[in-house]
């Protein structure tokens, strides 16, 4: 998946340079504009692979009823709503890059299933569904518009340019109210059988455990439980992107535009990947969660505190990396590891002292610093199946 990496220069472009880049109308999207009344709209998401929405707050929510309801208030009012924004993936086919709660609130009201609630400009209509409002009401809804811009299939030459200018659309018109994390933009962006693969690992029992996470049910994906909806590191998504971190420092050695922009550019390149690629991949991570809880237990993801002498109280990304990609590349020594199991705890404990403070918990992040954490703890496992003598000098 490296084999084509996009050179980057540091070249100063001339002006010149710069007119003849515009005058190609490179990285310049190409949109349309379209306008429907509610009840229309609202039919036509029914078509067969019209508008697909791949809504990501399946899994982590984020309108509640009351903000459903102040956008049908809005439509009563005859407010403003901001347009929708999709994108063509094909001929008259339709992906949403941003609007998916606007549209499951509009869903939600026609179908009935949203009872209105917290209205403070119509109160009299509190405890309401669509076909119990005043006749009059429901004509005035009816007369309302929802528009939407639509980014052309013309706006992008390849389907890496086409993911990564997405991407960019995404962010810069994610004015909804709620500001999105990183995965969860990927999440949106990139769906697929990668993306799934990774929503579908963060239920993995022992990964959960020691993230302090409850053991996954599946009615958490249509209404989690207070106690998850409420867990900011399982609402937006970082135990998702802890995963992914894991595939893409697997190969570390590729690692540039900083952290964020590298998980970008693996999801951009994760599109190629076959059925079996997938099944190998879910295999190489459950091996490598199965070992690092054999090893280290639900602890496994908190760091040596060398000042206070004991386990860090929370669990570190940056050392779940160091742990995760480093097990993973001794998946064929399972037993030998088990075996060494004291012996690497006390090995790992002694890193941690040895080493600059900041090196394992994330102070530093530099594509050093990241290279070098995962090398220093892949060479502790090496040392402790091979039975070297520790370092008690400090690790630079």
């Amino acid at each position: 998946m490296w084999a084509k990496i996009p050179t980057e220069s540091d070249r100063k472009m001339t002006d010149d340079e710069i007119n003849a880049k515009y005058s190609k109308r490179e990285l310049r999207i190409v949109t349309e504009s379209n306008r429907e009344q509610l009840p229309n709209f609202v039919e036509a998401l029914k078509r067969q692979n019209w508008m697909e929405l791949r809504p990501f707050y399946q899994r982590r929510p984020r309108w509640d009823p009351i903000r459903q309801s102040k956008l049908i208030e809005s439509f009563i009012m005859n407010i403003p709503v901001p347009p929708l924004f999709v994108y063509e993936s094909d001929l008259a086919k339709y992906e949403v890059m941003d609007g998916q709660q606007r549209i499951t609130a509009i869903q939600d009201f026609y179908s009935n299933k949203l009872t209105l609630e917290g209205l403070e400009q119509w109160p009299e209509l509190n405890g309401r569904i669509y076909d119990k409002l005043p006749s009059e009401i429901r004509k005035g809804i009816d007369r309302r518009s929802i528009s939407y811009i639509v980014l052309l299939k013309e706006s992008a030459e390849t389907t890496e340019e086409e993911a990564l200018l997405r991407q960019q659309v995404f962010e810069r018109l994610n004015t909804g109210g709620v500001e999105l994390e990183n995965q969860e933009i990927r999440n949106c962006i990139y769906h697929g059988k990668f993306n799934k693969l990774l929503l579908d690992l963060t239920k993995n029992s022992k990964f959960r455990e020691a993230w302090g996470l409850p053991a996954y049910s599946e009615e958490e994906d249509k209404n989690p439980p207070e106690e998850l909806a409420k867990n900011r590191f399982f609402r937006q998504m970082q135990d998702a992107e802890v995963v992914l971190r894991f595939f893409a420092l697997r190969h570390a050695e590729n690692y540039r535009r900083g952290m964020a922009g590298f998980l970008d550019l693996y999801m951009v390149r994760s599109r190629r990947f076959t059925d079996e690629d997938v099944s190998v991949l879910e295999s190489v991570f459950r091996g490598t969660i199965d070992l690092a809880y054999e090893i280290y237990g639900r602890q496994m993801f908190h760091p040596w505190d060398k000042t206070k002498k004991t386990l860090a109280e929370r669990p570190y990304v940056a050392y779940a990396d160091a742990v995760l990609v480093g097990i993973s590349r001794h998946l064929e020594q399972a037993d030998l590891l088990l075996q060494k199991k004291t012996e690497i705890v006390e090995r790992t404990r002694n890193l941690i002292t040895n080493s600059l403070s900041g090196t394992f918990t994330g102070q530093k992040n530099t594509k050093k610093d990241v290279q070098d954490r995962i090398r220093l703890f892949d060479e502790m496992l090496q040392g402790a199946m091979k039975g070297d003598a520790q370092s008690d000098t400090e690790v630079v």
